[in-house]
């Protein structure tokens, strides 16, 4: 299972999220031990998530955050083993975090139609050496052939949308393929449509939606 951790504090509080899964909140069951609660999807029993609050108290994380800063954070090592302690001292399981880059240059190695959908497409979407993600993509435009941008399971929207494996018309999706507006880009064009990115890029290097500018060919 992919773990992140999210940290908002105006929007949220001083909560650090961990969040394993997507789960609603009409399917959940949370179970709290002094500052941790432990959120399972109701119909598996699968743990989803862990909410710690007090987060400060605990971690030196920055309750100054901006909009675009607050979101997705990245954990220390020491961090990480801080945050299994409170979870093992409560009487849960201990999670690994996973802090690899969320977002990525994919390649479309193929794309057909969907066989239950007039409009999506189901691609084969290379993310990296010998990674090759199922991802469910609607833009008009997505074709075999070209160099995207792959929000990963685990990846966080500047919208604060989480990505993760959902089934779309029957068909699993593992990830979601970006348009220049879901990234925010500056100037992005508002038609319909992924962000195909320039020949050059390579395949599962970072693409840092912060700082990166318009670079659609």
């Amino acid at each position: 299972m992919t773990w992140i951790s999210i940290y908002n504090p105006k929007g949220i509080g001083d909560v650090l999220l961990v969040s394993g899964g997507q789960a609603s909140t009409t399917q959940v069951v949370t179970k709290t031990v002094g500052d941790v609660t432990q959120i399972k999807n109701e119909k598996t029993g699968a743990v989803v998530g862990y909410n710690i609050q007090q987060a400060a108290q605990y971690f030196q994380l920055d309750k100054e955050l901006t909009s675009e800063e607050a979101g997705l954070v990245t954990l220390s090592s020491a961090q990480e083993k801080q945050l299994n302690d409170l979870i093992e001292k409560a009487g849960f399981e201990a999670i690994t975090l996973d802090n690899s880059p969320k977002f990525v240059v994919g390649y479309v190695e193929s794309c057909v139609d969907h066989p239950d959908s007039d409009h999506l497409h189901l691609t084969k979407t290379q993310v990296g050496d010998d990674v090759t993600l199922q991802i469910v993509c609607g833009a008009p435009n997505i074709k075999a052939g070209q160099k995207v941008v792959v929000a990963k399971p685990g990846a966080m929207m500047p919208s604060g949308k989480e990505i993760w494996a959902s089934e779309l018309r029957g068909i699993e999706s593992y990830g979601m393929i970006c348009s220049e507006r879901e990234l925010n880009l500056a100037n992005a064009s508002q038609k319909r449509g992924i962000l195909v990115l320039e020949d050059d890029a390579n395949i599962g290097e970072p693409f840092e939606i912060n700082t990166a500018e318009k670079v659609a060919v």
